[in-house]
C-alpha cells in the first residue's frame, strides 16, 4: 500500500510540475506583453484604434490572436490589461478565446501533429473564431458593465482619475522620456502581473494534476458512444488534463482511432479556451457569475461546431 501511494504521489508530482514548467515560459511572454501595453499603448489610441460597432469589434478581436504567440495561461493577463486600458469587454474575450488557438505557432503544431493535414487546421482555426465570435457577441449584450472583481475594478477606477494626467503626460513629453525608464516600467507591471496570476498558475495546474492522477482517462472514454456524447467527454477531457495549446494536437491526434473529427474538434477548442488553469485566473479577474456564464457559453458553442464538424467530415 505504501508503495502504490508513493507511485500515486510520483506520477502527481510529475504531471504537476510539467504543468508548471510547460507553462512558465508563456506566462513570462504573457506578462512582458502586457508591461508593454500599458507603457507604451495610450487610452486615446486604443479607443481609436477599434471600431465602436460591436460585431466588428468582436470581429478585430478574434484576429489579433494571429500575433500573439500565447498559450491559455499566457493569454489572461493580457487581455485584463487591455480591458483595463479601455477595450470594449466582448472584443477582450474573443480575443483571449482565439489566442491561443490561431496564433502560428499553435497551427502549425497541429499542422505537424496531424500528419501534415491542413483539414484539421482549419477545422481547429474556424471552430475557434466561430465560437469565440458567438460567444463574444452574446457577451456583449449579457454584461453591458464590465463584471470585474471588485480589486480590479478600483484599480479600473484609479487609472480612469489618473487618465487625463497620464495621457497629458504622454502627448507632451511621453516620447522624450527616457527608454530606460519605459522599460524598467515594462518590467515592473511584468512582475506585478507574474506573481498576480503565477498562484492561480500554480493551484490551476495542482487540481489538473490531481485530477488526471485519480480520474482514469479510460472511464471517460467509453462515455463517448454517440456524436454527442463523444464531444461532451472531449469537451470534459480538455478541461481536465489542461494541456497547454502548444501541445495539445499531439495528444488529440492519438484519439484519432477513437473519435470522430468532431470530437477530436471540440477537445482542440474548448481546452486552449477553457481550462482548469485558466479557469481560476479569470476567476481572479472576473466576478464567480461571470465567469460560469462565459464557460457555460464556450462549451455549448464547441459543442455545436463539434456536431457541425462530424456531420460535414465525418
Amino acid at each position: 500500500m505504501w508503495r502504490d501511494f508513493v507511485v500515486t504521489f510520483l506520477q502527481l508530482n510529475t504531471i504537476f510540475l510539467s504543468m508548471i514548467m510547460e507553462a512558465i515560459p508563456f506566462i513570462l511572454l504573457g506578462v512582458i506583453v502586457s508591461g508593454l501595453i500599458q507603457t507604451f499603448l495610450s487610452e486615446r489610441w486604443i479607443a481609436r484604434l477599434l471600431p465602436q460597432n460591436r460585431y466588428l469589434a468582436s470581429l478585430l478581436g478574434c484576429g489579433v490572436g494571429l500575433f500573439f504567440p500565447a498559450c491559455e495561461c499566457g493569454i489572461v493577463p493580457i487581455t485584463r490589461r487591455l480591458i483595463r486600458k479601455g477595450v470594449p469587454l466582448h472584443a477582450g474575450i474573443a480575443f483571449m478565446l482565439t489566442g491561443p488557438i490561431i496564433n502560428p505557432v499553435v497551427l502549425f503544431a497541429t499542422y505537424i501533429a496531424f500528419g501534415n493535414d491542413w483539414r484539421m487546421v482549419l477545422i481547429r482555426g474556424g471552430s475557434a473564431v466561430v465560437v469565440a465570435y458567438v460567444t463574444a457577441i452574446v457577451i456583449s449584450y449579457l454584461y453591458p458593465k464590465l463584471p470585474m472583481r471588485l480589486h480590479e475594478a478600483a484599480i479600473m477606477e484609479t487609472a480612469a482619475g489618473a487618465g487625463d494626467a497620464s495621457s497629458a503626460r504622454f502627448a507632451n513629453d511621453g516620447l522624450r522620456e527616457p527608454l530606460q525608464r519605459r522599460l524598467y516600467d515594462v518590467m515592473l507591471h511584468a512582475i506585478e502581473e507574474f506573481f498576480s496570476v503565477g498562484k492561480y498558475l500554480v493551484l490551476g495546474a495542482f487540481i489538473a494534476a490531481s485530477m488526471q492522477t485519480f480520474i482514469p482517462t479510460s472511464s471517460l472514454m467509453h462515455m463517448g458512444s454517440n456524436p454527442v456524447t463523444a464531444s461532451l467527454v472531449m469537451i470534459g477531457l480538455a478541461f481536465v488534463m489542461s494541456l497547454c495549446s502548444e501541445a495539445d494536437a499531439f495528444i488529440a491526434s492519438s484519439f484519432r482511432s477513437t473519435f470522430s473529427v468532431g470530437a477530436l474538434s471540440a477537445f482542440l477548442v474548448f481546452g486552449p479556451m477553457i481550462d482548469i488553469k485558466n479557469t481560476l485566473m479569470l476567476l481572479g479577474v472576473f466576478k464567480g457569475r461571470f465567469v460560469i456564464v462565459l464557460i457555460a457559453l464556450v462549451a455549448a458553442c464547441t459543442l455545436g461546431t463539434s456536431l457541425l464538424v462530424g456531420r460535414l467530415f465525418g
